[in-house]
């Protein structure tokens, strides 16, 4: 695949950070009654909102139908968060380049 020549300097935060100050802090929510609110264990909601989770589809879908932030928007911030931390680790996968014969 060819270098697209975008460089992407500032580091994406975690999508629990953004649920958690634009989402459960916004509308004043605890983070157990967020957690009734979707239907989800508190700690499940908990791990998330701390950056110890990982944005799944099916959370994503539960806050998208009980606040109206876009699934697909989550998601794209979980793959965004994601890339950002495996290109940070690039040194460490020791991967040679593929030349055909």
């Amino acid at each position: 695949m060819a270098d697209n020549g975008i460089k992407i300097t500032m580091a994406p935060s975690h999508p629990g950070d953004f649920i958690r100050t634009e989402i459960v802090e916004e509308l004043g929510l605890s983070v157990t009654e967020t957690a009734e609110i979707l239907g989800v264990h508190r700690i499940t909601l908990s791990d998330l909102l701390n950056s110890n989770a990982t944005l799944f589809a099916e959370m994503a879908l539960r806050i998208e139908k009980a606040f109206g932030i876009s699934l697909d928007t989550l998601l794209r911030m979980q793959t965004w968060y994601d890339a950002a931390q495996m290109r940070a680790r690039a040194d460490e996968i020791k991967v040679k380049r593929y030349q055909p014969a």
